[in-house]
Parts: C-alpha cells; structure tokens; sequence
C-alpha cells in the first residue's frame, strides 16, 4: 500500500465521528520516552499520529511544542533518530512526519522522501513550504508513495484552496485558527471545514487550538474526518501525566 493508502484506511477504519491524530514530538522528554509515548498513543486508541521532527526555528509552532523541540534537540534528538522512531510507531499506525524544510532540502527531498519509504513512513507535513514551491518536494514524495499533506488555514483564498485540495494526499491539514500551535477555546470551524470540503475529495483534518476531549467532538461535530490535537498531549508528556488515559478521553470523545 502507498502511503496515500494506509493513511485513507486508518480514517475509513476508525470506527469514530473523526479520526483522532495526536502530535508527539520526537525525542520529546527523550527519544526512549518519545517511543513509549508514541506506545500509549496506539493503546489509548489513536488511529495515526503525526511525529514532528524538532528544529531550531519552528514558525508554526506555539511555546509547548517549541519548548519541547528544543529539549529534544539539546538532548541529542537527530532527523534520523526520529525517523527510526517514526519506523517502529509505523507498526502500530499511519506515521505522517511534520518536518520542516530545511532539513529536507539540505538532504535533498528524493533521498529525504526515500528514507520515509523506507522506514513504513506515510506521510510528510512540511508546514514552511509554500504551495508554489513544493513541486520538487511533490515529485519526490509521490516517487516514493509518500503523501505530501497540505496545510491551509481560514484565511486561504478559494482560488488557491482549489489548487491545494485538487492536489492533496491523504488529508488536507486544515488549521483551524490563525496564529501558531497551542491550547485555544476560541474558532467556530464549520464553516472552515464546509469550505475546504467543498474543494478536495481527501479527508479534511483539523488542527490548531484543540485542548481537550470537548473541544474535538465540536470539531468532528463541525464535520471534520480527523482531529489532531498536539500541544496538550507534548504538556502532559512532559509532566508525566498518564498519556495513554489521556489519549482515551479523547478517542472516547470522537466515538460518541
């Protein structure tokens, strides 16, 4: 199966309103932690999970995430350790990798896309590439039967989500308040959803601000397909908390 494929099985099969996608952050306390994180995850129900790669200038992401990436980093955290992560999780469930792209074009994408292959990887989230300059890194990945997922956000135009949808794998990315990642009340997306529904045929999968098992189940009730949530579950990690039952409340949330 391409990668395309597994992760259109993972939100078919879910069995939920929407399929719940959690964030870890690779080497996140540490990369032995990382793994048993990514371990809870699969057992609290998650049904894939998007694995970030930390990087020293994160735009996209809020302080938890940030911080978190540059614990892993000064920890010792590497691009290739966290893709051998992203293989033993691709075990268990859809790994789509969120990396930033200086690390992909400083190895190149076809050698960085071939890699994800390589490991079970399905997917790649490069959430500073413009759509208009990602051909290079589309040819690659579709090369290797990677998606390359596209993130949009409520302030896309039509004529450009259009583009973006007609070319979308796997999911469309769909962030759900402007601003960076982080933990947010705020954000009626249904019509956001509506919209990008309305310009591709992949899933739509909403992110950004997503704090607790409430707040997912209005978004699948807003007519997502997927809910990613990332900066609770890096918080929770970091302090310890008991991931897996955390996960579980959210995945409970999506079933109802």
């Amino acid at each position: 199966m391409t990668g395309a494929e597994k992760i259109a099985e993972a939100f078919a099969s879910s069995g939920k309103r929407a399929a719940f996608m959690p964030y870890l952050m690779g080497g996140y306390p540490t990369l032995e932690a990382s793994r048993a994180v990514g371990g809870a995850f699969a057992a609290g129900g998650a049904d894939l999970v998007e694995l970030g790669v930390p990087f020293s200038d994160p735009l996209a992401d809020g302080p938890v995430i940030h911080a978190a990436g540059t614990e892993a980093l000064r920890n010792g955290a590497t691009v290739e350790a966290v893709l051998d992560l992203g293989a033993a999780l691709s075990e268990r469930f859809p790994v789509v990798l969120m990396c930033y792209a200086n690390p992909i074009l400083a190895r190149g994408p076809k050698p960085f896309a071939a890699a994800l292959a390589e490991r079970g990887i399905s997917g790649l989230i490069v959430p500073d590439l413009p759509f208009e300059e990602a051909p290079a890194v589309h040819e690659a990945c579709a090369q290797a039967g990677v998606a390359l997922v596209p993130l949009v956000a409520p302030t896309t135009p039509d004529e450009r989500l259009a583009a973006i949808g007609e070319r979308a794998e796997g999911f469309v990315y769909t962030v759900s308040v402007t601003g960076t990642t982080g933990e947010r009340a705020e954000g009626d997306v249904a019509a956001l959803v509506a919209r990008v529904k309305r310009h591709t045929s992949v899933p739509v999968a909403v992110g950004f601000g997503i704090g607790t098992p409430e707040r997912a189940a209005g978004v699948a009730a807003a007519g997502a397909d997927g809910v990613i949530v990332g900066s609770r579950l890096v918080r929770a990690a970091g302090a310890g908390e008991d991931v897996e039952s955390l996960v579980r409340e959210f995945a409970t949330a999506l079933g109802r």
